[in-house]
This record gives C-alpha cells, sequence and structure tokens, in this order.
C-alpha cells in the first residue's frame, strides 16, 4: 500500500466512478482502473463491486475509506501549511543582541525585514556576548550582534564595522565647546563608563595610561545605555560606545573621543548547521542597517 493507491481509492469514492476520479486527479481512467486493481491485489479483497454499470464499495471499502479519508485530509493540511511557509506567510525568527546595536542596529534592520515579511515571528533578545554565544551553540536564537568577536569553536563570527568610543556630555558641560575630548580633558571630571574587566574597559585603561593618568571612573556602567539618564542629570561624563543613538537624548552632546578607539560589530552565526533563508535574509538586512548609520553619521 502507498500514498498514490490510497489517493487514487479515495477519489473514486467520493466520485463513485472510475472516469470522474480519473478527471479529479487529472489522469486517464484506465491509468486509475490500472492502480484500483494493484491496490485490490495487494489488499487481497475487492474494494468495488459492478451493480447495474455502477461502481458500488464493498463493505471492505467503507472500513478503509475512514482512516484513509482522515489521512489525506491531514495531508492536505499539511499541503497548505506548506504552502504558507514556501510565501512566508508564517516563520520565527529568534535574535540576540548586546545593547548598543539593539538600540540602532536592529530597528532599522527590522523595519526592512517587517516588509517583506509581515507574517513572520520574531523574538529578540538583548543580552550580553558570552550569552549570545551559549544560545546560538544549543540553538537557543538564530543569529546574535555583538561588540565582539566570539572566539568558540561552532560560532561564527563576521566583522561588519566599528563603533567608536565617544564623549557624551551634558549640554552645560564646559567640555562641549571642544571638538574632541581627551583624557587629559576629563582629569577633572567624573567619568561614567565601563570598569576594567570587559575589553572596552582594558582599551580605555590604556589610553588613559599612554596619557600618564589612571582611569577610575566613578560610576561603572556595564550597559552602555545605561549612562544616559545618569549623564542628563550631570552625574558625570560618559565614555561609552558610539553606536547608541545618543543625540536621541534631549541634553546631550556627543564628542568623538582620542585617542580613537574602536569597537567591532560582530554578526554571529553558527557552523553547526546551515542557516535558514530567514537568518540569510535578516543578515543582509543587518548589513544594509550599519551602512545606512554610516552614511548618515555625521562627520
Amino acid at each position: 500500500m502507498n500514498a498514490r493507491q490510497l489517493e487514487v481509492f479515495r477519489a473514486i469514492m467520493l466520485n463513485r466512478s472510475l472516469t470522474a476520479a480519473a478527471a479529479a486527479l487529472n489522469v486517464s481512467q484506465p491509468a486509475v482502473s490500472k492502480l484500483l486493481r494493484h491496490f485490490e491485489a495487494q489488499l487481497g479483497y475487492r474494494l468495488f463491486e459492478r451493480v447495474s454499470g455502477r461502481l458500488v464499495p464493498t463493505a471492505e471499502a467503507h472500513l478503509l475509506f475512514e482512516d484513509a479519508d482522515r489521512i489525506f485530509r491531514e495531508i492536505e493540511v499539511l499541503q497548505r501549511f506548506s504552502r504558507r511557509i514556501r510565501e512566508k506567510e508564517v516563520g520565527l525568527l529568534r535574535v540576540a543582541a548586546s545593547a548598543p546595536p539593539s538600540f540602532s542596529i536592529l530597528p532599522a534592520a527590522l523595519v526592512r525585514f517587517r516588509r517583506r515579511n509581515p507574517g513572520i515571528r520574531l523574538i529578540l533578545h538583548t543580552l550580553p556576548a558570552e550569552e549570545i554565544a551559549a544560545k546560538i551553540v544549543i540553538g537557543e536564537i538564530d543569529l546574535g550582534i555583538t561588540m565582539t568577536t566570539i572566539e568558540q569553536p561552532l560560532v561564527h563570527s563576521e566583522v561588519l564595522g566599528t563603533a567608536s568610543i565617544v564623549a557624551v556630555l551634558p549640554e552645560s558641560s564646559p567640555l562641549a565647546a571642544g571638538a574632541v575630548v581627551t583624557p587629559a580633558d576629563l582629569r577633572d571630571h567624573a567619568i561614567i563608563s565601563y570598569g576594567s574587566q570587559p575589553r572596552v574597559g582594558q582599551l580605555l585603561d590604556r589610553a588613559f595610561e599612554a596619557a600618564g593618568i589612571a582611569r577610575a571612573p566613578q560610576i561603572e556602567i556595564s550597559l552602555s545605555i545605561a549612562a544616559a539618564p545618569l549623564i542628563q542629570r550631570g552625574l558625570g561624563v560618559g565614555l561609552v560606545d558610539g553606536l547608541v543613538p545618543w543625540r536621541s537624548f534631549a541634553g546631550l552632546v556627543v564628542r568623538p573621543f582620542e585617542p580613537r578607539i574602536d569597537l567591532q560589530i560582530v554578526l554571529a552565526t553558527t557552523s553547526a548547521w546551515a542557516p535558514s533563508r530567514f537568518t540569510k535574509e535578516f543578515g543582509r538586512d543587518i548589513r544594509a542597517a550599519l551602512a545606512d548609520l554610516a552614511q548618515a553619521a555625521p562627520a
């Protein structure tokens, strides 16, 4: 017994005619007759009798039809669902990003993606790079955007660009009058920035040491976005990544920090299995969004 034999049997039961069944299946009547004979031979009993020139189902046929009809109704549901997947009416994409890309790259990329795929369900996580790596490896997310390369065997890291460290100041700060901010400029100012443990903190430590100054943040943060309300309240100068749209926060100004410190913007995926079409597609949207942000950035 195979699916084609069941399909022919069901068509005959529904149409009560070999000719009508053949038309419903878009095949020839002899082909339907041949398949029916082979099917009956395999089963070992007749499914139809000819009575007054008409096909009449046997009792065995009625018993078999109940399950055959149920199976094909389920197949039809599956076929409809498959078409919806093909037409991108259903689907799932799971994305994780560290805080800076979550506030800058992700919104622009999602606008592009949603225009083409309004029916796709999206799950977004804001996580540190270490957690993103772990979730990629075990298959809980499809791709991640981080500010550092992930050094794990099953994680593929593609550097998409860089973001520089900037000084974020209250409008009233005297440093706002300058074109740049240096470690020497911050000697008498409270600093809001990362601790020395993450890589970005180590890079900042070296920049200050080269200027003969010990970097000692008065307020340490783990997420750059957390600095915004603190700077707005006049609690200090933020040394943070320039990827967050700082200029959208009222009362803040942004100045380049020198010496220049660049952080990588990394697209992380897994090499353990082939990426889905939505993973590849959203990766292209991330690249396009990053290019748009680079063009819109002030000189």
